[in-house]
């Protein structure tokens, strides 16, 4: 899959990608009402990664429902919307609306936003806001409810096991790292709101042992994700205990990335006489 933010509505790469090759596309966040985003320069490349401080960007949950939806509803392969918030009511309202929505046959709850009620700390850091969340959108949603698990905590499997525990079906990790870059020209920070989250291949040994540690905590499904940019790094993944994958900073270098790594993981398995993909998922034990 294509991991949400990198790749839009999946629309703007329709030029570059067969789309229904794709397992799925995670479309950017949605929000209840739509988000201006933070102020440039919001984004900035690092040794081996980028940092971003977009701001969740978007049209609000109702354009999206009108305008977008019409246009990818008939495409063939699974939509799924990453759905933001500020309390868990208006998580819950917005993904309320989406469940209405016949072909979205899932959402992913980004649980690393800001709780406007305990000043600015994020949902995902701890249990009782993940829990407060989940618990919310899921008597409201009765699809297939992922979420997305921030890594900028000291215990991500207590998270896991919550969201596990308050009826997820499933979760991906990692979300983006809390970094920062410093312009020393013009002594200031080169993101306007000073950090930002970081991605690319700087993230992958940090999300590759919070996957591993999670899948051996949880029953439910775990996505990997976190600098993953070719098909040894998707392996990887999955030999840690993912069952799926989302490709996410790889997709501002090379737009067919994904899909590259999908063939490169079926040579994989033909190379080493694997008839399934099931033959290696956790198989590091």
């Amino acid at each position: 899959m294509t991991a949400s933010g990198t790749f839009g509505y999946g629309l703007e790469y329709a030029d570059f990608v067969p789309l229904e090759e794709l397992g799925g596309i995670i479309v950017k966040g949605t929000t209840l009402q739509p988000r201006q985003g933070n102020d440039y320069p919001r984004m900035a490349e690092t040794p081996q990664g980028m940092l971003n401080c977009v701001g969740l960007q978007n049209k609000g949950v109702d354009y999206f429902c009108e305008h977008i939806y019409p246009k990818i509803k008939d495409i063939q392969t699974n939509f799924i919307v990453n759905v933001s918030g500020n309390s868990p009511q208006t998580y819950a309202e917005c993904a309320q609306r989406l469940a209405s929505l016949e072909n979205i046959p899932a959402i992913e709850l980004n649980i690393s936003c800001p709780n406007v009620k305990q000043g600015g700390m994020a949902f995902g850091v701890t249990c009782e806001g993940a829990a407060s969340v989940v618990r919310a959108v899921r008597k409201v949603y009765p699809k297939t409810l992922i979420v997305k698990l921030s890594p900028n905590v000291t215990d991500i499997v207590s998270i896991a096991r919550t969201c596990e525990d308050e009826g997820a079906d499933c979760v991906s990790l990692i979300n983006t790292l809390l970094g920062m870059a410093v312009d020393i020209e013009h002594r200031k920070p080169l993101l306007s709101i000073r950090t930002g989250g970081l991605s690319g291949p700087a993230v992958k040994p940090v999300a590759l042992r919070m996957v591993y540690d999670v899948t051996h905590a949880v029953k439910i499904p775990v996505i990997g994700l976190g600098g993953i940019m070719t098909a040894k790094d998707a392996i990887e993944f999955l030999m840690c205990g993912a069952t799926a994958i989302q490709v996410g900073t790889a997709n501002f270098i090379d737009p067919g990335v994904t899909i590259k790594i999908r063939d490169g993981i079926n040579d994989w398995l033909d190379h080493h006489g694997c008839a399934s993909v099931d033959e290696i998922i956790g198989a590091i034990g």
